[in-house]
């Protein structure tokens, strides 16, 4: 931290400093990837709102040229089983103007390390049909990792979770840490294997998903009963209430030693939160994770080799103080500094 002056020191430093000025050589060094010299900055609520205000690059499929990560969203809803409006998350995510450029605790400025762009929504051919929808998904995304480039959604419901990671498990399966109030390995319901409460068992039948490196963190209400699979496949369960009675340290070591070195995929469900923090999503469940809580077991994954993610279920209609589209902006921050690290470290 800077030293600490005198009075008569700090209107020395301090009085004609401009706002982008800085003496610490750590601060200084943020400052100079943040505001490039000067003190300019564009205004938060100025310009056409993106994704972590990244550049837009809605042209960049199908080569996605330039570009390390590629932020997007899926405005896709048809998998709910309980509450819809989860389709208008991505544009609620958008619309929020103070998240980054820096990350205080990780000490990081992803774009300074990863070439970033909102690269728009996934084309769907139908508002209407499921499985059509999953297999746009899963066509889009695989173009993103063909072309080398690593995949951060913004959901949509969980459903989309599936054709993800048949795109991003489709050369070998890929580990996972997902961070919800429900497993999602539930069974067919109704006739339909493909809704937001079963996209990991599906996904570890398709051999895309490695349960035995799979854990999932926050789980709780009256679902436990429905998630029998990822008990008998292996997936380590982590209930909402062990977080407060183990410790976030605890959790931390846990889903670093289970998913390894190998390759990993995040999955975060803004009902992992309690509804204290984030009312606005199809199925909230007293009783979840703090936000500070779920921002502390994201930073600890650090140095992970991610090679993917998502933040989804922000419906924000039913959040009329927009909490949650808030935090999942950071969410998707957090995510973004972990697969930026993950990509310096690859090419090291």
């Amino acid at each position: 931290m800077p030293e600490i002056l005198s009075l008569e020191e700090l209107r020395e430093r301090f009085s004609n400093a401009s706002g982008g000025e800085m003496f610490d050589p750590e601060f200084q060094k943020v400052a100079e990837l943040v505001f490039g010299g000067g003190d300019s900055r564009q205004a938060p609520y100025c310009g056409m709102p993106t994704l972590l205000k990244a550049p837009y690059r809605p042209d960049a499929s199908p080569n996605f040229t330039g570009i390390d990560i590629a932020l997007f969203g899926i405005p896709m809803d048809l998998g709910v089983t309980n509450r819809s409006g989860a389709r208008f998350g991505p544009r609620a995510v958008r619309n929020v103007d103070r998240v980054g450029p820096y990350e205080h605790v990780l000490r990081a400025v992803p774009t300074a390390h990863a070439r970033v762009a909102d690269v728009g929504d996934v084309p769907f051919r139908s508002r209407f049909d499921l499985a059509a929808s999953h297999e746009d998904i899963e066509r889009f995304v695989l173009g993103v990792v063909k072309a080398g480039v690593v995949p951060l959604a913004v959901g949509g419901d969980h459903s989309i979770g599936l054709p993800i990671l048949r795109a991003v498990g489709k050369d070998r399966p890929v580990g996972m840490i997902h961070i919800d109030a429900h497993c999602d390995t539930g069974g067919s319901f109704e006739g339909c294997k493909f809704h937001h409460g079963g996209p990991f068992r599906q996904a570890v039948l398709d051999s895309v998903l490695d349960p035995r490196r799979t854990v999932q963190i926050g789980i709780r209400g009256n679902s436990e009963y429905l998630w029998e699979f990822s008990y008998a496949s292996g997936m380590t369960v982590i209930h909402a209430e062990d977080v407060g009675d183990i410790g976030i340290g605890a959790i931390i070591a846990r889903a670093r030693e289970i998913v390894g070195s190998g390759p990993t995929y995040i999955s975060f469900d803004v009902d992992s939160l309690d509804p204290a923090f984030a009312p606005g999503t199809g199925t909230p469940e007293v009783g979840g994770l703090t936000s500070a809580q779920a921002l502390g077991i994201l930073r600890g994954l650090a140095g992970l080799n991610i090679v993917g993610g998502d933040v989804v279920e922000v419906a924000p209609q039913y959040d009329p103080t927009t909490n949650t589209a808030q935090i999942a902006a950071q969410v998707l921050f957090e995510l973004l500094c972990l697969t930026a690290e993950a990509i310096k470290i690859r090419a090291s």
